[in-house]
């Protein structure tokens, strides 16, 4: 009975998640990635697998897939510990604060979210990363923009915006590099056919960030600046050697060095920098030895359970008492809970089956474009992952491109306007849980200001309702495929 299972029952497990997501997401709101997303993806990979079961599929090929799953989340799992290790270091060590200082003491209010939203997409286009953009300078933004003020949900979208612009259109991107291998296009002509959807959404981006972040005087901002920049101050020692960690942390991955030690020696150099400039507070006070082990615990805190400062200032205390491994596993969890039902419906055969109803019914370019677009969105709503939206929805549709003799270009900007860029507005999804526990703001909060990524899915489909931006079409091959 290992025929292929029918489409109602397929849809089943499918059908429970939604309706269990939408509850928990009207219950917890913006708490949902910390819990009970988690124990519906479990849920649903439950009924997935007792479904596989009844149709004689052994508990061993069930576990086989969703261990294969599992290994392919791995990396991104090793890289969310370092990066919370990152954050509590960087703090500890003074570099996010010197960066909010400096950003108050630079940035003007009217400029502060446009400025914001350049700066992001500068760093992720130079290091292809958008969790390192928004685990970096993506924090010290937050800190600046909170200072200037502004609402926390624009600055994160403005910081979300340009963390994923060079996320998708940067080289050195891993999702850039997937989404063209698995549709077999060369990296820089795919890189250059998204251009046609992504620049005009970002100028739009720009205005719309220009015009939200317009008002405030002087006056005003020096009288909420103030206070700010003289509780940091007085907590930390501000250098200009505390811009070498990260400095050096973006030279590593613009050189593409791999990730991992990447973010690893941006650890330790913060922690070098601690001892060069915040461990005064020790020695002062106490002998070499006991002063020594002071700051060797203190870093090891701020690594492992982040960093609480207690300044007396509620906003720089909110602001910076966060970061360290253990603020991750949440999202950890949620990683975990998400390959475990994909990877049960995927060895099922219930995603395959999903999947070609999907293709019976986008007939047109129109519809095929939209069949891409919805695919990648739902596969991020309910697989919780941002290369899961990228791979299965690729390789469903490739076949299908080219019979309708469409460029495979349209295919993988497709994927990358939908797959990669709505990751990020999902609380339960690694990317979406991920921006939320960096930047300190919930998804939801966000989401309605993230406006690149909501209007890259949209550019996609009218691509594919009009012809406009459509990369060139092979007639020919049609003909010989149809």
């Amino acid at each position: 009975m290992n025929e292929k299972p029918g489409f109602w029952i397929s849809l089943f497990p499918l059908g429970f998640l939604i309706l269990s997501l939408s509850t928990a997401g009207y219950l917890f709101g913006s708490g949902i990635a910390e819990g009970p997303a988690q124990i519906l993806l479990f849920s649903a990979g439950a009924i997935s697998a007792g479904i596989s079961r009844l149709r004689g599929i052994s508990w061993e090929k069930i576990e086989d897939t969703v261990l294969d799953s599992l290994r392919n989340v791995l990396q991104p799992i090793l890289i969310l510990l370092l990066i919370g290790a990152l954050i509590g270091i960087w703090i500890r060590s003074g570099i996010v604060p010197a960066l909010i200082v400096w950003g108050l003491e630079l940035l003007k209010p009217e400029i502060f979210l446009p400025s914001a939203l350049i700066l992001s997409s500068v760093v992720s286009l130079a290091t292809g990363s958008s969790w390192s953009t928004a685990g970096t300078i993506g924090v010290a933004l937050i800190g600046v923009g909170a200072g200037l003020g502004k609402p926390l949900g624009m600055v994160a979208g403005a910081v979300v915006s340009g963390a994923y612009f060079g996320d998708k259109l940067s080289p050195f991107s891993e999702t850039t590099n997937l989404a063209s291998s698995i549709t077999g296009v060369s990296l820089l002509s795919h890189i250059r056919n998204m251009a046609r959807t992504t620049l005009p959404a970002f100028g739009i981006c720009l205005l719309a960030f220009g015009f939200l972040g317009w008002g405030g005087s002087q006056g005003e901002t020096e009288t909420a600046t103030g206070p700010v920049i003289s509780a940091l101050k007085a907590e930390f020692q501000i250098s200009w050697v505390l811009l070498l960690p990260p400095l050096l942390t973006f030279f590593l991955i613009y050189f593409r060095v791999s990730a991992i030690p990447s973010i690893f020696i941006g650890i330790l150099s913060g922690g070098v920098c601690f001892v060069l400039t915040q461990s005064n507070i020790y020695t002062n006070s106490l002998n070499f030895q006991d002063a020594a082990s002071a700051a060797f615990k203190n870093l090891v805190s701020a690594a492992s359970e982040g960093t609480k400062v207690k300044t007396g200032h509620t906003v720089v205390d909110g602001l910076l008492s966060r970061g360290g491994m253990s603020s991750m596993l949440s999202t950890v969890w949620l990683i975990i809970s998400a390959m475990f039902y994909a990877g049960i419906m995927e060895g099922g055969g219930m995603t395959q089956v999903l999947a070609e109803k999907v293709l019976n019914w986008a007939k047109a370019r129109g519809s095929l474009f939209a069949a891409t677009v919805f695919t990648c969105m739902g596969t991020n709503l309910f697989c919780a992952d941002q290369y899961l939206a990228i791979v299965v929805p690729g390789k469903m549709f490739k076949e299908a491109y080219s019979r309708k003799g469409l460029d495979p270009r349209n295919l993988s900007r497709c994927l990358e306007d939908s797959g990669t860029m709505t990751s990020a507005l999902v609380p339960w999804n690694s990317c979406g849980s991920f921006m939320a526990t960096a930047l300190g703001v919930p998804t939801l909060v966000y989401l309605p200001y993230a406006f690149l990524n909501l209007l890259s899915p949209l550019f996609s489909l009218i691509t594919g309702w009009t012809g406009w931006g459509l990369a060139g079409k092979n007639p020919e091959l049609k003909k010989e495929l149809s």
